[in-house]
């Protein structure tokens, strides 16, 4: 089993591909003084060039949306993919193998990775035994009666390569554990359950199902939904979390929606698999599902990326007005000029793939046509809870719209939601002005940063990371409490000894830890130094750091005097060079 990807071929990998190069293949960029333009992939902005990709630092940033980050992170963020995933696209473009190293200790961290172009073979195995036994089991005529029930043609479950677990225990294991080795890696993707018993084997995790296979945004299989044929229960039982599958990020049917349209008009969010089949069936072919899970931020951000208009598709009970509101709260922080999110809700009882089937495309159509503004359906979730009769409901509509309406970019569509929260509280727009801005005081996320000498040094040392090749050490930072001293120092020392590193790989050591996205805002904040007294500025701060740990120092000794207390003669002479430096 492979390990973790060693640090000095990344850092080799970011070195060796150029991100201009490689942004460009994907989004059109323009020359602009000494760095790149484009307008943002990752908003709808009207900006044409808010989107600056740097060549020197091999580092994106987008001044409106604020999305950052060096190549590594692009690939993930434009492709859709695991950070194992962009490390196999770079590698693959240069032609070089991807080294692992072995694990000491038994565990992966998140850039550690077991071999996955072997789970996604056997992934693929799989699903086409899966579609085999559709056709050859013994049961197989009942499935394909059940298909047929459903209105769902040869074509269409071909399509979708729906297939059939057969109803034995151990009919995944018998094909496919061929070795100890295999049987892991089958329970590793959730395909195989362990015996609670230890050393007593494994067995199928699905059984007697039908079977959709889930695809990634890369057209490998990843995981499964297994439905059943009767009224037993669990309806659906989809596969567990495993290295290759993360149910809050993946969603059924993108992958399929995005081989039928270049340019994707709009995304339909329905609930359940055979939503998403019966309406490619009848020719709707641009929905999608969430996978047994609410429709996450992380959903969202992904529908945003392939389309600007998603409609979301809830039964019309209170469980479906729930999770429509829940959706809701997570769309806010993603929505922007040029992006629609809606709602449609149908009767209760009724789901996409029974209305279609009883009223046809037209109807189900019109009802996508009709769905409700996010506008629309906020304000009337709102006013359900609060009585607009009397001047304290209305006070506490404020106090319910506010924190929503503050989730959101700036944009025309933020105004016109607050001028029609004016229009609703009755009050003048300096007033709900007041409102909003001491809310966004007293949120630390909004406070305005101030510049420190550290913040100051180390967004420097980011933007500049060669301004600190071959600086000396500073062992008297070690003893000196400062608040982000420590993340200097560890910054320094991996610049010190690499004279070509740039910002891009100096960002990645810091991935996925708590302090990624402080210094990725770092890396491009105006410090208002000029780019011809960034050193200068630099190694003042560096000696203002040594000149506090020096009067800290003295101020010890004499303190330790001022007690009454001998000082030693090192401490004597240690005092005495103190106050000579």
């Amino acid at each position: 089993m492979a390990g973790r990807i060693p640090q000095n071929f990344i850092d080799d990998l970011i070195a060796q591909t150029d991100i201009v190069d490689v942004i460009d293949s994907r989004v059109k960029l323009k020359k602009q003084g000494k760095d790149h333009r484009a307008s943002c992939p990752f908003h709808n902005g009207n900006n044409k060039s808010s989107f600056s990709v740097s060549s020197e630092k091999q580092f994106y940033h987008c001044f409106n949306c604020g999305a950052s980050g060096n190549i590594i992170t692009f690939i993930m963020e434009y492709d859709g993919v695991e950070f194992i995933d962009a490390i196999d696209i770079l590698a693959d473009q240069l032609s070089i193998e991807v080294p692992r190293e072995e694990s000491t200790n038994g565990t992966y961290p998140l850039n550690q990775s077991i071999d996955r172009k072997n789970l996604y073979q056997l992934m693929a195995d799989i699903t086409h035994f899966y579609q085999q036994q559709l056709r050859q089991h013994r049961h197989s005529q009942k499935v394909i009666n059940y298909l047929k029930g459903r209105g769902l043609s040869g074509k269409t479950v071909q399509h979708f390569k729906i297939g059939y677990a057969p109803d034995g225990w151990d009919e995944i294991r018998k094909r496919f554990a061929i070795s100890i080795d295999q049987e892991k890696q089958l329970i590793e993707i959730g395909m195989l359950i362990e015996k609670s018993t230890e050393g007593k084997g494994s067995y199928d995790r699905f059984r007697d199902r039908l079977m959709f296979p889930i695809y990634d945004r890369r057209g490998r299989v990843v995981g499964f939904g297994g439905r059943v044929l009767d009224n037993s229960e669990p309806k659906y039982l989809n596969s567990p979390e495993t290295p290759i599958f993360h149910k809050g990020k993946e969603l059924y049917g993108l992958y399929h929606v995005k081989q039928a349209y270049k340019n994707i008009p709009r995304i339909l969010v329905v609930e359940g698999y055979m939503d998403v089949v019966a309406l490619a069936q009848f020719g709707i072919d641009y929905a999608v599902a969430s996978l047994g899970t609410a429709t996450t931020s992380d959903h969202i951000h992904t529908l945003f990326r392939h389309s600007s208009e998603i409609i979301c598709c809830f039964d019309g009970d209170k469980a479906g007005r729930t999770a429509a509101w829940r959706a809701l709260e997570n769309a806010l922080p993603y929505l922007q000029d040029g992006r629609t999110l809606r709602f449609m809700f149908l009767d209760e009882g009724e789901d996409p793939d029974s209305f279609i089937q009883k009223n046809g495309k037209q109807k189900f159509e019109i009802l996508v046509k009709d769905a409700l503004p996010l506008s629309d359906f906020l304000f009337q979730h709102l006013l359900t809870q609060v009585d607009m009769s009397n001047r304290d409901s209305k006070a506490k509509l404020a106090q319910l719209a506010i924190p929503l309406i503050t989730q959101m970019s700036a944009s025309v569509f933020k105004e016109m939601m607050e001028e029609r929260l004016i229009t609703l509280l009755g009050v003048e727009k300096s007033a709900l002005i007041k409102l909003m801005s001491q809310r966004s005081i007293s949120s630390p996320s909004k406070q305005s940063k101030k510049v420190t000498p550290m913040r100051l040094a180390i967004s420097l040392l980011l933007q500049h990371p060669k301004i600190a090749y071959d600086l000396p050490l500073f062992p008297e930072f070690k003893e000196i409490n400062l608040p982000g001293l420590s993340l200097l120092n560890q910054l320094l020392d991996i610049c010190r000894t690499n004279p070509h590193i740039n910002t891009g790989q100096l960002l990645e050591y810091w991935r996925d830890k708590p302090e990624s996205q402080q210094l990725k805002k770092l890396a491009v904040w105006n410090n208002h130094v000029d780019d011809r007294k960034y050193e200068d500025v630099f190694l003042d701060i560096l000696e203002k750091f040594l000149t506090l740990h020096i009067n800290q120092k003295i101020e010890q000794l004499k303190m330790k005097s001022r007690k009454g207390e001998t000082l030693t003669s090192a401490e004597i002479l240690q005092l005495t060079s103190l106050l000579t430096r």
